[in-house]
């Protein structure tokens, strides 16, 4: 890259930041790509960390050591994360969109790429102090949201199918309860998906009883993988019996009545999780 202004050189550093969370940037690095001295480098970096903190946008760590550096943190204020989760709750909260059976249509909301990048940074705003490898989700609805998380996380994601794809290599599948109806089940997940060892972050878009996430759950037994938390995008409220008890959730849907036409959602716990 050609020598830059300062003025340049803060907009590419603060980009380049964005773009790798949880990433140790080394001080050598930046010099480098920039073609400037470590010291003028270090007092861009104080005006980025400055900036960060005081818009709300995360925290710049700086990491000591030879191997050391700075990494960016995101972060979400307490006042955007009600926002959004507000945002949610009037969105999802719409009579239109019962479908027969009681289901809720949220498609729309899954497709929207600019609100699921800010619910990703929420949840990995959430997750701030946790040290995470991959985030994990099964086919097909919690895919964008997997990818809006990890993208913030700075992780891969690992996707769950129900089915064996011969384009994936051999798999590893376990059968498990539905927890809505006690229906066996079959899941599967690529070997070469996720890391013996790994900590791991499970997502959904919905949770009612939580059978397909405990699947997950025993899943990850199977790569000697650590479950580090759960997030769902919506939680159903009236549940007899939950089968996982500490997760995170953007919203809570507390009624649906498919013949009234009348649906009622609340926010989640995660606004009472963040740091």
């Amino acid at each position: 890259m050609k020598k830059l202004k300062r003025s340049s050189r803060l907009v590419d550093m603060t980009y380049f930041l964005l773009q790798h969370p949880h990433e140790v940037i080394s001080l050598t690095h930046f010099s480098e790509r920039y073609q400037a001295a470590k010291s003028s480098i270090s007092e861009d970096l104080v005006i980025i960390k400055e900036m960060f903190e005081d818009e709300g946008y995360g925290a710049l760590l700086t990491i000591p050591g030879a191997s050391g550096g700075v990494k960016y943190m995101p972060r979400m204020n307490k006042e955007e994360a009600e926002t959004l989760v507000h945002q949610l709750v009037l969105d999802l909260n719409k009579p239109e969109r019962i479908l027969p059976g009681g289901y809720l249509y949220m498609m729309d909301v899954l497709g929207n790429p600019k609100l699921l990048h800010e619910v990703g940074r929420l949840f990995a705003a959430a997750l701030y102090d946790k040290e995470i490898d991959a985030v994990m989700t099964v086919a097909t609805k919690g895919i964008p949201l997997a990818y809006a998380v990890g993208q913030h996380l700075g992780v891969p994601v690992s996707i769950v199918r129900r089915d064996h794809r011969i384009t994936e290599g051999s798999m590893v599948s376990i059968n498990y309860a539905s927890g809505s109806s006690d229906r066996i089940q079959t899941m599967t997940l690529a070997r070469r998906s996720l890391a013996a060892g790994s900590k791991v972050f499970i997502v959904d878009d919905f949770m009612k009883a939580g059978g397909t996430i405990r699947g997950m759950v025993d899943l990850l037994a199977e790569f000697d993988a650590d479950l580090v938390g759960i997030g769902v995008l919506v939680e159903a409220a009236e549940v007899s019996e939950r089968l996982v008890d500490d997760y995170v959730s953007l919203t809570k849907l507390t009624n649906v009545d498919a013949r009234e036409k009348q649906i009622e959602l609340l926010s989640g716990n995660i606004l009472d999780r963040l740091h």
